[in-house]
C-alpha cells in the first residue's frame, strides 16, 4: 500500500482519523502507530460496526452534524476519510482539524475519486490556514489532498 510513504509517525505521536467506517487505511495506521508507541484516535460517524479488533481509541459521534471532541493542539495529523463531502458543516470540520493539530502537522482529506473538486478543495484548504497544499495519488479508487498547518502563519498563533 503506497499510502504508507505518506505517514512517518514518531514515538508518541497521536494521529486522528475522523471517517464513516474503518477499513484498510484504519488498520494500517493503527498498526504503524503501535509500532512507535503512538496512539491512533478514530472519530466514527454514522456505524453499527463495533470495532474491537482495531488498536485505537474510537469514539462514536452521533451525527453528520455533530464533531468529534477534541483537545487544542493535541494530533501530529487528522486524516478525514470519506467524512468530509458528506458533513454538514464542512467549515466547523475544517476548524477543528486546524485546532487539534500542532503546528507543523498535516491534514489529509480522503474522497472516493470524482466525488471532489479537488482544485477547490485546496483552496478552501489555504483560506483556512492551511499551506502547501497537494493532491497526492497514492490509493486507488481514491483522491487525496494533502496540506500542513504552518507554525507561525495566520490561525497559528
Amino acid at each position: 500500500m503506497r499510502i504508507r510513504e505518506l505517514f512517518n509517525p514518531l514515538p508518541g505521536n497521536r494521529y486522528l482519523e475522523v471517517t464513516t467506517h474503518i477499513d484498510a487505511v484504519s488498520y494500517l495506521l493503527a498498526s504503524m502507530m503501535e509500532e512507535v508507541q503512538g496512539r491512533l484516535n478514530i472519530a466514527l460517524y454514522e456505524s453499527d460496526i463495533l470495532s474491537q479488533d482495531i488498536e485505537a481509541k474510537v469514539t462514536h459521534v452521533a451525527d453528520i452534524k455533530s464533531l468529534p471532541r477534541v483537545m487544542p493542539r493535541e494530533h501530529d495529523m487528522v486524516i478525514l476519510k470519506d467524512i468530509y463531502r458528506l458533513h454538514e458543516d464542512k467549515n466547523a470540520l475544517l476548524k477543528l482539524a486546524y485546532r487539534t493539530l500542532a503546528n507543523a502537522a498535516h491534514i489529509i482529506i480522503l474522497e472516493k475519486k470524482g466525488v471532489l473538486d479537488t482544485k477547490e478543495l485546496m483552496q478552501t484548504l489555504e483560506d483556512f490556514e492551511f499551506r502547501a497544499a497537494n493532491e497526492i495519488d497514492v490509493l486507488e479508487g481514491y483522491d487525496l489532498v494533502m496540506a500542513k498547518k504552518m507554525h507561525m502563519w495566520g490561525n497559528g498563533l
